[in-house]
C-alpha cells in the first residue's frame, strides 16, 4: 500500500484556509491510514479465516450506550468511547519499505466487559504486523499509560516480530523491542491485569510477550515459537511442522504454555471478554473531586468559529474554555495579573480540574504597556507556577492548553528575570504529584513547549487540533537565522553572497520547517497522542480525566529549589 500524501505543504498546494477544507484533508487522510496495508491486504487477512486489527477491537468492546436524549452532554460519557492512541504513528514514514500506517499497530482505551481496558493489538495487513520503530515507541507508549492509569492491558497479538530491515534501530535499547518485554514484567509485578491473545504468527523475541501475561490464549492456526520451522532446519537441521512446532494444540497439551485454546477469533474475543468480567471493578480514587457533569455555556461545535485556522488571528482563550468547561464553574486565579496566561479551577464532566492556557490576544498591562499573546512574560511565568503549586496542593489534575510562541525576549525581560521565572514555572510542572493533560491547539514553539507541559513533562494524555504547530520556532524565523548563519559563513570564506542561492535557501528551509511543524509530523513520531477535532475537544477530554483520575501516587509535594 502506498503511504499518504504527507501535507498540504510537501504537494505544493496552498495549505486550507478554513476548518471546513482543513477537516477534510485531515478526515480523508485518518481513513486511508486506518485501512493499514489496503484492501488485498485485508482480503488475504480474511482469507486465513482471521478478523483485521480494527475488526478485532470493534468485536472486544462493549456495544455503544444509547445518549440520554435528556441531557445531550451524557453523549459523551466515559465507556462510550474508543480513545485511540497513535493513529498518526509512521505517518510519511519509512517510504523506501512501502510505509507502515499507523506502525502496523492500533492501539487504544475503551470499556471490555464494564471495565476500561488498553488494548494493543498488531495490525497483520501492515508487513505481517512487524515491529518498525515506530511500533516499538507507540507500545511502549500505550503500556505507560496504562501503568500510570492503572489500566488492565489486552494484547491482540499478529506479529511476524522485528521488521529485519531495521532491526538496529528496534532491537537493543531502553526504548527498543526488549524494553516492552520488560515492562511486562513491572505491570504484573505492580498487580495490573494483563491478557494476551494469540491470533496469528508469535514468533522469535516476540513470543515472550505473551507468555508475560497473566493469561494466555491462542487460536487454532496460529504459531508461538522462538524459530519457525525453516530456521530450525537451517539450524539444526531438523524437519518439524508449523503444528507440531508451535501450533494451538501442542503448546495446550504438550507445553502447556497456553491457558485457553479457542477454535477462531470470536471464540477467543468472547473468551477474553468473559476474563475480563472477573477482574476488579474500574477504580476510582478518593483524591479527586468529581460531581455530576453540566454541559458548557457554549457548544463544543462553536469552536470552530472561535478559534482561526489562521495561527496570525487574535482570539479569546476564555471563549474557548466556555466551550469546554461545565458552566459557571471556572474561577480564574489571579485575573488581572500575567495576562498573557489564563489559569483558574474549574470542572470538565463534573471532574475538577485546574486550567493553564495561553491567551492569544494583545493584552495592556499597567507597569509595561502592551504584552503579546501567545508569549510567555516573567508575570505570567510567575502566576502560572504559583497556581500550579496550589493546585498540587489541593489534589486537583491540571489541564494545559497550549498556544505559544515562547518566552519574552529582550533587555527589559533578561533584566524582570525571566530565565528564573520560567524555571520556576518548570520545576513546578516537573514535580507535580497530579495528573496533567495537555491539548495543543496552535503554536508549540521552543521552550514554550516545555513550559506548557509538552510530551517531556509526562502529560498522560496529550493532545492537539490540527491547526497545532511544532517546531522550536517558526519557518519563516528559522529561514531567517539560517540565512543570516549562511551569509556570514561565505563572507568568512571570502564568497560574495549570490541573491538566488539565498532565495532558494530561505525558500527550501521555509517549505522544510512547515512541513515538519505539521501536526501530523509530531504525531508519526509519537510527541502528541492522538489528533482531534475541536469538536470532539470536550467528549475527548472528559474521556481522558476521567482515567486519569483512577489513580495518583499519595505522596508529598515537593519542588526542589526554587530560584526566588
Amino acid at each position: 500500500m502506498s503511504e499518504p500524501t504527507r501535507t498540504s505543504s510537501s504537494r505544493g498546494s496552498s495549505p486550507p484556509t478554513n476548518w471546513a477544507e482543513l477537516l477534510d484533508e485531515f478526515r480523508a487522510e485518518a481513513e486511508t491510514v486506518r485501512q493499514g496495508g489496503g484492501a488485498a491486504a485485508i482480503k488475504r487477512q480474511h482469507g486465513k479465516q482471521r478478523m483485521t486489527a480494527r475488526e478485532r477491537i470493534a468485536a472486544l468492546l462493549d456495544p455503544p450506550r444509547s445518549p440520554d436524549s435528556g441531557n445531550p452532554d451524557k453523549a459523551a460519557a466515559e465507556g462510550e468511547r474508543f480513545l485511540e492512541t497513535g493513529l498518526w504513528a509512521g505517518y510519511g514514514m519509512y517510504g523506501e519499505w512501502g510505509g507502515a500506517p499507523s506502525a502496523g499497530v492500533v492501539c487504544g482505551i475503551g470499556p471490555v466487559s464494564g471495565r476500561q481496558c488498553m488494548i494493543i493489538a498488531n495490525d497483520a495487513t501492515v508487513k505481517a504486523g512487524a515491529f518498525f520503530p515506530a511500533t516499538a515507541k507507540k507500545v511502549l507508549r500505550a503500556q505507560r499509560m496504562a501503568l500510570e492509569n492503572r489500566l488492565p492491558l489486552i494484547y491482540l497479538v499478529d506479529s511476524a516480530g522485528v521488521f529485519l530491515p531495521l532491526q538496529d534501530e528496534i532491537f537493543p535499547d531502553e526504548d527498543d523491542f526488549g524494553r516492552i518485554f520488560r515492562n511486562n514484567a513491572v505491570l504484573s509485578a505492580t498487580g495490573i491485569p494483563q491478557l494476551a491473545a494469540i491470533m496469528g504468527n508469535c514468533v522469535a523475541g516476540g513470543g515472550y510477550l505473551p507468555v508475560l501475561c497473566d493469561q494466555l490464549l491462542m487460536t487454532e492456526g496460529s504459531g508461538l515459537y522462538l524459530a519457525g520451522p525453516a530456521l530450525v532446519r537451517s539450524s539444526i537441521g531438523q524437519q518439524v511442522s508449523h503444528e507440531e512446532l508451535g501450533g494451538a494444540a501442542m503448546h495446550a497439551r504438550i507445553s502447556g504454555t497456553i491457558d485457553y485454546r479457542e477454535v477462531d477469533d470470536a471464540a477467543c474475543l468472547h473468551r477474553l471478554r468473559e476474563l475480563v468480567r472477573v477482574l476488579p471493578a474500574d477504580p476510582r480514587s478518593p483524591l479527586f473531586v468529581r460531581e455530576e457533569s453540566i454541559p458548557p455555556a457554549r457548544s463544543p461545535e462553536e469552536l470552530q468559529d472561535v478559534f482561526p485556522v489562521d495561527p496570525q488571528q487574535p482570539y479569546e482563550v476564555r471563549d474557548v474554555l466556555n466551550c469546554l468547561l461545565d458552566e459557571g464553574s471556572f474561577q480564574e486565579y489571579r485575573a488581572e495579573y500575567g495576562e498573557t496566561i489564563v489559569c483558574g479551577t474549574a470542572r470538565l464532566g463534573g471532574i475538577s480540574v485546574g486550567i493553564v492556557a495561553n491567551q492569544h490576544h494583545p493584552v495592556k498591562t499597567p507597569e509595561a504597556g502592551i504584552q503579546f499573546g501567545g508569549v510567555i512574560y516573567h508575570q505570567s511565568a510567575d502566576k502560572a507556577a504559583r497556581f500550579i503549586m496550589t493546585c498540587n496542593q489541593s489534589w486537583t489534575p491540571l489541564l494545559f492548553l497550549q498556544d505559544v510562541y515562547g518566552f519574552m525576549v529582550g533587555r527589559d525581560s533578561e533584566q524582570a528575570g525571566i530565565i528564573r521565572s520560567g524555571a520556576a514555572l518548570v520545576n513546578a510542572i516537573s514535580n507535580s504529584r497530579v495528573p496533567k493533560l495537555t491539548l495543543i491547539t496552535g503554536g508549540s514553539y521552543g521552550a514554550g513547549n516545555y513550559a506548557m507541559c509538552g510530551k517531556a513533562f509526562d502529560p498522560r494524555f496529550l493532545f492537539a487540533w490540527p491547526t497545532a504547530k511544532y517546531a522550536v520556532m517558526g519557518a519563516k524565523q528559522a529561514a531567517a537565522t539560517l540565512l543570516d548563519i549562511s551569509i556570514s559563513a561565505m563572507k568568512r570564506e571570502g564568497r560574495t553572497p549570490d541573491v538566488d542561492e539565498l532565495e532558494e535557501l530561505k525558500a527550501r528551509t521555509e517549505a522544510q520547517y512547515t512541513d515538519q511543524t505539521d501536526i501530523r509530523y509530531a504525531a508519526a513520531r509519537g510527541w502528541v497522542d492522538a489528533v482531534i477535532e475541536p469538536a470532539e475537544t470536550r467528549a475527548v477530554l472528559r474521556h481522558a480525566l476521567s482515567l486519569a483520575i483512577r489513580y495518583a501516587e499519595d505522596r508529598p509535594f515537593q519542588t526542589g529549589v526554587l530560584q526566588v
